[in-house]
């Protein structure tokens, strides 16, 4: 049992340490139990006041006092304990009375201030929010089931909220401060955290949390939820298997990460893969995988690593495929190299909101590159490179799902030749504002029927009917 956390250091006092159930059993009186009646407003905030200046107090006592170093190699229930014991000496000082509830929730919010992000722990902790949105200290938005709403958590101040985000962006290498006044970072669940800070951010920081679920949704689980359907599942899964080069298409928020995660599953175990992105986030589940990240200049503007090079290295990391989390720069061009010279089977994701467009991003891409070459060599390099979009989308009631299912067919001339083999028709609204539709399919075989075959893949012809 380790048993001593107070810091060593002169004047800090060491202690053992107690049960928090020692507090949470001594005697109250009515006055402590019941607190200011609801209907007075201005006691209940004086005593909102009061709990705030206690939580500050016995949060700068443990930063004081405990040996940070050591409670890390403690339990909650060991780090907890100390926690109570630090309130039990400090509250004869004030004047106030806490109940039961009251001193068990400061235990849990000071625990989760010094282990782990503060106010945003019950959050994260929790499966069924998505997405947490904070506007400034005292405005956090979450998303669940599509939707999003106003949560009653806060911050107690800017500095708070600033002391959490550098906690989160110190773990990972990254900086924010005024110079850099936003930044790109992740948990260590791989959850995406953006923030943006004064003076960027006029009126409070602004932080926006992607969280992924920590059970990866699989094809199935997705045709599950309708995502998609059985027909469109099965192609998917042979595309992938026959290492076809995927591109997911979609908006922000619209499930693209979470599609490649479940396509990824397909691929054999027995390939290396690289995967490469701006923020780590992919969660594969093969064994050999090599993972990379670009990173940000240093305070001096030195040092910065960009997607493009990362891709670069890769190639010469003897690859079977190559993965990238998100195409939008310059890394286009050896994504496009990469999968006309031997690494089939690679994907990718896009912003476009269609198929077509998507091949129009990628155009765009690489002018804004710099790179000067002919627009119909360029739409043939495209058309060889990437044989297959898959479009996805929020819609309007928050459902994601996959809107298309296009191939690649070739060039004719200057335009891109595309077959779209699967779509979701939208035909209305129902009486709770759900979207109602169904999953067509074209009635065309797949442009790479061949192709499956000599790869040992046989599709039924049923999953093309209309």
């Amino acid at each position: 049992m380790f048993n001593k956390f107070r810091d060593s250091r002169p004047g800090a006092v060491m202690v053992q340490p107690s049960d928090t159930e020692e507090i949470a059993q001594s005697p109250l009186s009515p006055s402590e139990i019941e607190g200011p009646p609801i209907s007075d407003p201005e006691g209940q905030r004086n005593r909102h006041r009061k709990l705030t200046e206690i939580r500050q107090l016995a949060h700068q006592e443990i930063l004081e006092t405990l040996n940070l170093a050591a409670l890390l190699r403690a339990s909650e229930t060991e780090i907890k304990s100390e926690i109570a014991q630090i309130l039990r000496d400090l509250l004869p000082h004030q004047a106030v009375a806490l109940s039961r509830a009251d001193r068990d929730g400061l235990i849990d919010e000071l625990f989760h201030e010094v282990m782990g992000h503060g106010p945003l722990e019950i959050l994260i902790r929790d499966d069924s929010v998505s997405d947490i949105l904070i506007n400034g200290p005292e405005q956090v938005y979450v998303e669940q089931g599509g939707l999003l709403e106003l949560t009653d958590v806060q911050f107690q101040d800017e500095a708070h909220l600033r002391r959490i985000l550098q906690k989160i962006v110190s773990s990972v290498g990254r900086r924010l401060d005024e110079s850099t006044p936003y930044v790109d970072a992740r948990l260590s669940d791989g959850s995406r955290v953006n923030a943006v800070i004064a003076p960027v951010a006029v009126d409070g920081t602004l932080v926006s949390i992607r969280k992924f679920r920590r059970d990866k949704l699989s094809l199935e689980q997705l045709v599950t939820l309708g995502a998609l359907n059985e027909k469109m599942a099965l192609y998917l899964r042979a595309a992938v298997s026959a290492r076809l080069n995927v591109i997911v298409s979609g908006g922000t928020g619209s499930g693209k990460t979470t599609l490649l995660n479940a396509l990824s599953a397909f691929i054999s175990r027995r390939e290396r893969i690289i995967t490469v992105e701006d923020t780590a986030e992919l969660q594969l589940q093969q064994s050999h995988v090599g993972r990379m990240e670009s990173r940000p200049p240093n305070v001096e503007g030195k040092g910065e690593v960009t997607q493009r090079d990362c891709l670069r290295n890769a190639l010469r990391m003897r690859p079977d495929r190559i993965i990238i989390g998100e195409t939008r720069g310059d890394e286009v061009i050896d994504m496009l190299q990469a999968m006309n010279t031997g690494h089939d089977g690679s994907m990718t994701t896009i912003h476009a909101n269609s198929a077509r467009e998507a091949a129009s991003r990628i155009e765009n891409m690489v002018a804004m590159a710099g790179i000067e070459i002919p627009l119909s060599a360029l739409r043939r390099q495209i058309a060889g490179a990437v044989h297959l979009i898959v479009q996805v989308n929020r819609l309007q009631d928050g459902s994601r799902k996959v809107t298309s299912v296009t191939e690649i067919t070739g060039c004719e001339g200057d335009v891109i030749s595309m077959q779209e083999l699967f779509w979701f028709e939208q035909t209305g609204l129902g009486a709770d504002n759900r979207v109602e539709g169904q999953f067509r399919s074209a009635g065309v075989r797949s442009f790479y029927t061949d192709l499956f075959r000599r790869r040992g893949i046989t599709l039924p012809a049923e999953i093309y009917g209309a």
